[in-house]
């Protein structure tokens, strides 16, 4: 019983775009007929049957020849040979002298009712695999695996929301949409679906039908706070800030307990020029967070704030505080100096922005200000 391992790179194989794969000639060679028994190895410990398949060609050639082949590179998935040469070199490393052999076979995928090893089912293994790639960020991979567990049930609205998911973060946020759309005809009174194609139009940099389908979702659930955050973000971006606030405050209404919605807060009362009220948003949400990512943008943000407050030192505090937890970024080191020659420390100054050049050479805040800086010593 032949078994075949399937990860990351074989997509094409589990998803059915193509039937024709390579792998080090094995003890047992291939034969036309043989049963393949296809597992899924994302992870060394979980190897669970995808399908059965029946092998029907083989060919054992040379790792010499194989070199030289681009039409079967092509075939195999790779763009030319020296990709195929190069993939086998990493993935076999003991075996590319120029006479090692290699099976290069194809085979037809079985219908579950002709499987001789016991039945699963297949829809549910794709999708905890498509979820474990979504989760490793892999979402390309993860949008293929779940579009073949959507054959299995084109109905499926979690399905159709997961792809949109996939291709939003791809940034295909057009065809993001369509499969949300989708999805909302089968349960069109589902408020996340519709903040869903909402935040893909604010992504497309479309706020007013980013806005039309937030009223869609808040008409549902007028107490959605995921709605109700994602309709204030929605107002920032059409600069009514007086409404985006007035979002922001709803939901602390309905819960006070989210540092994203306190530092959202703060960044609008600074627009409004708001910045004392600003300070005591932003400090909120410091003490709601655990030093996260979060928490460096809400204490960069707090510093912005006091550098336009003209309060200096506490300005670069609050950097150092950010700086602990995201240590070379340049946006807040170049503020950091900013506030340094505000005090007239030049030399600290010069600091901050020699270690944005270090990383960055070409930042052109730091190059010039740096320049500023060496003017005044």
């Amino acid at each position: 019983m032949p078994i075949l391992l399937l990860g990351n790179k074989d997509i094409d194989l589990i998803s059915g775009k193509r039937n024709i794969t390579i792998r080090r000639l094995w003890k047992q060679p291939l034969y036309r007929g043989d049963r393949l028994y296809c597992y899924w190895n994302i992870l060394s410990k979980e190897r669970e049957k995808l399908f059965e398949a029946e092998v029907t060609h083989v060919d054992i050639i040379t790792f010499e020849q194989i070199k030289n082949n681009s039409e079967l590179a092509i075939k195999l998935g790779y763009k030319n040979s020296k990709e195929l040469e190069k993939d086998l070199k990493k993935t076999y490393p003991n075996n590319t002298k120029a006479k090692d052999k290699f099976q290069v076979f194809e085979f037809h995928k079985l219908h579950v009712s002709q499987w001789e090893g016991s039945a699963i089912n297949q829809k549910n293994i794709i999708i905890k695999k498509a979820d474990a790639l979504f989760e490793m960020g892999n979402y390309h991979e993860s949008s293929v695996c779940y579009k073949v567990a959507l054959e299995y049930d084109e109905n499926d609205i979690n399905l159709l929301n997961r792809i949109g998911d996939n291709l939003s973060r791809l940034g295909q946020f057009g065809d993001a949409i369509k499969h949300y759309k989708k999805a909302i005809k089968l349960d069109p009174n589902n408020e996340y679906l519709y903040n869903n194609i909402a935040i893909a139009y604010l992504n497309k940099h479309e706020p007013d039908k980013a806005l039309k389908m937030s009223t869609e979702a808040l008409r549902i659930n007028p107490k959605n706070t995921t709605v109700l955050y994602w309709r204030g973000l929605i107002y920032e971006m059409l600069t009514d800030f007086e409404k985006a606030l007035q979002y922001f405050d709803c939901i602390l209404e309905i819960d006070d307990n989210d540092p994203d919605v306190w530092n959202e807060r703060g960044t609008v009362l600074n627009m409004l020029g708001k910045s004392e009220e600003a300070l005591l948003s932003y400090d909120k949400s410091i003490e709601l967070c655990l030093d996260n990512e979060d928490d460096s943008n809400t204490w960069a943000s707090k510093g912005n704030t006091l550098l336009g407050l003209q309060r200096y030192s506490e300005a670069i505090e609050c950097y150092d505080n950010a700086l602990k937890i995201d240590v070379n970024n340049p946006i807040i080191l170049n503020n950091k100096g900013v506030a340094y020659m505000e005090l007239d420390d030049f030399k600290s100054a010069i600091d901050c922005f020699t270690k944005v050049l270090v990383m960055y050479p070409d930042n052109p805040d730091a190059q010039v200000l740096q320049e500023v800086c060496l003017e005044n010593l």
